[in-house]
């Protein structure tokens, strides 16, 4: 059989909003009173990101989940396009050469969704596998990620990954809970695929992916559908519970393909706040300097759930050895793949 390997990659990213002037504009009001709202903001690693939904411009925190729907539809077709678009082109790939399209995303949905209507509208064949992988948060990429490449590894058709997140379309009704601060300060908008080739002997080989879910903890992290949108819950023990479980899964990992943490060239770790970032770095004994790309993707883009981790192997692109792309979200759950050269 073939070995899956990422061969083209697109993004695509809406208007860009600054920190601290959506902090001045919108968000000083909304958390007026909450002594620590300030401290929180300040602190969340971010400068500027990227709104569907600018809240400086337009409230849509008092907007229904239905409204919130229909506006994550018109805005997602045009990113999800220009990211597939993309991430084609880098490969070398057309519409037509697809044999499956997935989808990740837990900010919107629709019947036809994205998979449906991107395909028709990129031309791609009417045979094509579809698979959409909902509401799983944070991590989505990467079980998305071994769904594509077990389906390139037994089928030898190419495959396509597009995660698209739009939290922006998400603001929540003014609340007193520290969470809701934090989830604000961080969270962002984006669109990045990916595409998988059967034995292409350019690009990076999904050499391994390996999950770990910690149900005791699942209160930890959780993102409810309302009558007001989508509401994050968020516990500050979750570096907490990462930390206890972070080093056996990348020991896993990398024992699989017979290499130790100082073989790894490159890491590409979801950054899902600073307090996530350094308890990678320390539980993993790693230099700060190789925390760099993550942490340069959560200043300049924010937290955009699952396209992250792909906007940050993007980063890593020119990076020479093996990579491993980590992720985290509700369950909790972590999930960490390994990417060879080709």
């Amino acid at each position: 059989m073939s070995a899956a390997v990422l061969t083209g990659a697109g993004a695509a990213l809406p208007a860009i909003l600054d920190q601290d002037a959506a902090w001045e504009g919108f968000f000083a009001r909304h958390y007026e009173g909450v002594r620590a709202a300030r401290r929180i903001w300040d602190g969340a690693g971010v400068r500027t990101r990227h709104a569907v939904a600018n809240p400086v411009d337009e409230d849509l925190s008092r907007w229904g989940t239905g409204a919130r729907m229909a506006r994550y539809v018109q805005e997602a077709l045009p990113l999800g396009k220009q990211a597939v678009a993309g991430a084609l082109d880098a490969a070398g790939l057309a519409p037509g050469d697809v044999g499956l399209f997935a989808v990740a995303t837990c900010t919107g949905y629709a019947t036809p969704g994205l998979d449906i209507r991107l395909a028709s509208d990129l031309g791609m064949p009417p045979g094509l596998q579809r698979l959409l992988v909902g509401h799983m948060g944070c991590y989505a990429a990467l079980p998305g990620l071994a769904a594509v490449g077990d389906f390139v590894t037994a089928r030898s058709r190419p495959a396509v990954l597009l995660c698209c997140e739009l939290t922006s379309l998400h603001v929540q009704p003014a609340q007193r809970e520290l969470d809701q601060v934090v989830a604000h300060a961080l969270f962002s908008d984006a669109a990045a695929a990916v595409v998988v080739e059967p034995g292409a002997g350019r690009g990076r080989r999904l050499a391994g992916v390996v999950a770990r879910t910690d149900p005791s903890t699942a209160d930890h992290m959780t993102w409810d559908v309302t009558d007001l949108g989508f509401r994050m819950g968020l516990s500050p023990r979750v570096p907490e519970v990462l930390s206890r479980h972070v080093g056996d899964v990348v020991a896993e990992l990398l024992a699989g393909a017979g290499l130790q943490v100082g073989d790894v060239a490159g890491w590409a770790v979801h950054p899902g706040g600073p307090r996530i970032l350094d308890v990678v770095r320390d539980e993993l004994g790693l230099a700060e300097a190789q925390m760099g790309t993550s942490r340069r993707v959560l200043a300049e883009h924010g937290n955009c759930s699952s396209a992250t981790v792909l906007l940050v192997l993007q980063e890593l692109a020119d990076v020479d050895g093996p990579v491993v792309a980590m992720a985290f979200g509700p369950g909790l759950t972590l999930y960490a793949a390994l990417l060879l050269p080709a």
